[in-house]
């Protein structure tokens, strides 16, 4: 069970040392000429030194002069590639170095992951845009925010993060994004159903989800696949608030009042299940904080009796609150200023308590 994605409804070696230079050779004693006795008073020229002797003068000569006499060959440097200096933003900065190989390994695979997830292209792209960044090996700051995210869910494992990226771009195509986030949804139903309000005290949008808003559940989940499109519109718009430069992430509040748990349909049941899958392969790493509020008494026995499968990451993102203004205030206002929190939610802004 995770926060990111629970849906609940009414994600160069070192370098060796150096070979040791060869030794100079050991000096040579010097030849010492046999004395003859004189056969003549006049001088004799003196003979030519022999070959040998004359090589051993050669090999007597200083290694300083023989290395000037005969310098070695320069080694010849094979050009190694100068190290990419990355494109820097405040959330870049904040990756560790596990984190900043994942996002190259996973860049330098986008070719592959471009061809697996449209494999019909002709030609196939080189670069696509996602969430508003665009994606390609070239490195960029924004891009390296959204890989990241890929990483991060998988554990930083390259070869599932990859897969996931795959997934998730095949979704977008099959459920044609583009006509999602243009579609027009009844205002009297979706329109109540979700919020997006203000923002925490580090600069999370702040989304609400008000299950218990409309009080028709089958003009909610008569048309399961609908419910989902808006969903996914709604998740869309609350993400066009994040600029991947110093924000990334944005906390949601799941709003239980009116809500029956016992009477869910098997509609709600199904959208619920839908949602909770799609948050948790095609969203990964949006949400900072999550809380559940008004939360009825079954819902808070159920989250305890799972709560031991859940990761400590995950769970500390987790907070299950209970009902009123001032018991969920003193909550949310840890994490949410006041002046962000609507009235109902024991805040001081208007919000949306009139809708």
């Amino acid at each position: 069970m995770s926060a990111e994605n629970t849906e609940s409804v009414a994600a160069s070696a070192p370098a060796t040392d150096a070979a040791p230079a060869a030794a100079a050779p050991a000096p040579q004693p010097e030849a010492q000429p046999a004395t003859e006795p004189a056969t003549s008073s006049a001088p004799e020229a003196a003979p030519a030194a022999t070959p040998a002797v004359a090589e051993e003068k050669k090999e007597e000569a200083k290694p300083e002069e023989a290395a000037a006499a005969h310098p070695e060959a320069p080694t010849e440097k094979k050009d190694e590639p100068a190290e990419v200096e990355e494109p820097q933003n405040a959330l870049t900065k904040k990756f560790t170095d596990a984190e900043w190989k994942a996002v190259k390994e996973l860049r330098a695979k986008l070719p592959e992951v471009f061809t697996k997830a449209y494999p019909d292209a002709s030609p196939v792209p080189t670069s696509i845009t996602l969430w508003g960044v665009p994606l390609s090996t070239e490195p960029h700051a924004k891009a390296s925010v959204i890989l990241a995210k890929f990483a991060r869910a998988r554990n930083l494992d390259v070869a599932q993060a990859e897969e996931m990226l795959v997934a998730t771009l095949r979704w977008r195509d099959e459920i044609k994004i583009d006509e999602v986030l243009k579609e027009e949804f009844d205002a009297d139903v979706f329109g109540k159903l979700g919020k997006v309000f203000g923002k925490d005290k580090e600069g999370h949008p702040v989304t609400y989800n008000l299950y218990g808003a409309v009080k028709d559940m089958k003009a909610v989940f008569g048309d399961v696949q609908k419910f989902i499109r808006w969903r996914v519109q709604f998740m869309e718009q609350s993400i066009e608030l994040l600029d991947f430069e110093t924000v990334d992430q944005m906390v949601q509040i799941h709003d239980y009042e009116g809500v029956s748990i016992t009477q869910r349909d098997a509609s709600q049941k199904a959208a619920a299940k839908e949602a909770t899958s799609i948050f948790q392969n095609h969203y990964p790493e949006f949400l900072s904080r999550k809380f559940f509020i008004n939360v009825p008494t079954l819902l808070t026995w159920i989250f305890w009796l799972f709560k031991p499968l859940i990761s400590a990451a995950t769970l500390a993102k987790m907070s299950v609150v209970g009902s009123g203004a001032k018991t969920i205030g003193a909550e949310l206002s840890q994490v949410i200023d006041v002046k962000e929190l609507p009235k109902r939610y024991g805040g001081e802004a208007e919000g949306f308590a009139s809708d």
